[in-house]
C-alpha cells in the first residue's frame, strides 16, 4: 500500500487520485475555519504560489471534528479561503479524519506518522492539557489531534514528516524546501 493507492473526496463529489500527484511534493492537511490555527492558511498559500511551479501540491481536507470549527457547508469554506486567505490550491470536501468515518487516506498518514508530541512553548503546553483532560493517554495514539496538522510526502510517496498544528510554519516551509 501506498499514498497513491488512495483517493480523496471534492465537493462536487468527485474522487480525485492520489496517483495524480505522483513525482510531487504533497502537504495534506486538515482545516478549518475558525480555529486559533486558521492563520496558517496564510504561509501554506505563500508556499503554493512559490513552490507550485516546482512541483508542490497542497491537499486541503476541511474538517469539523475538533469543536466544531469548521461549521460551514464546501462552498461557504471555499469562499471563505478565497476571500480571506486568497487560497489558490484544491480544497477538498469535508470530511472526517479521525474515527470510524475517516477517510482511509487519514488513516494510512497517521499509520506512517504517529503522534510525536506538540513541541515546546505556550501554545504545545495549552494544546496538551486540553487533550488530557479528555483522554489521559492521547499522546500515545496516533490519531489527528487538532486542526492543521500536516503532513509531508516526498517524491516518491513516502510520508517523511507531520507537523502538529503547534509547530513553526517556517519548519514545515523548511521541510518541503528539501524535498523540492
Amino acid at each position: 500500500m501506498s499514498i497513491y493507492d488512495f483517493t480523496v473526496p471534492t465537493p462536487k463529489g468527485e474522487e480525485i487520485s492520489l496517483k495524480d500527484y505522483e513525482g510531487k511534493v504533497i502537504l495534506i492537511v486538515n482545516t478549518a475555519t475558525g480555529c486559533g490555527f486558521t492563520p496558517h492558511y496564510k504561509p501554506i498559500e505563500q508556499m503554493y504560489e512559490d513552490l507550485h511551479d516546482k512541483g508542490f501540491e497542497v491537499i486541503d481536507v476541511p474538517c469539523n471534528q475538533f469543536a466544531d470549527q469548521t461549521p460551514g457547508t464546501d462552498e461557504e469554506i471555499h469562499e471563505f479561503c478565497q476571500l480571506k486567505y486568497k487560497t489558490q490550491f484544491p480544497q477538498m470536501k469535508k470530511s472526517d479524519v479521525n474515527g470510524e468515518n475517516a477517510l482511509p487516506l487519514f488513516k494510512y498518514l497517521q499509520e506512517q506518522k504517529g503522534f510525536e508530541g506538540f513541541g515546546k512553548g505556550p501554545t504545545a503546553l495549552v494544546m496538551s492539557k486540553m487533550l488530557a483532560k479528555s483522554d489521559k493517554d492521547y499522546a500515545s495514539k496516533p490519531d489527528i489531534k487538532w486542526n492543521f496538522t500536516k503532513f509531508i510526502v516526498d517524491r516518491s510517496g513516502n510520508v517523511v514528516a507531520r507537523f502538529e498544528p503547534t509547530a513553526d510554519m517556517k519548519d514545515v516551509r523548511k521541510c518541503v524546501e528539501s524535498l523540492i
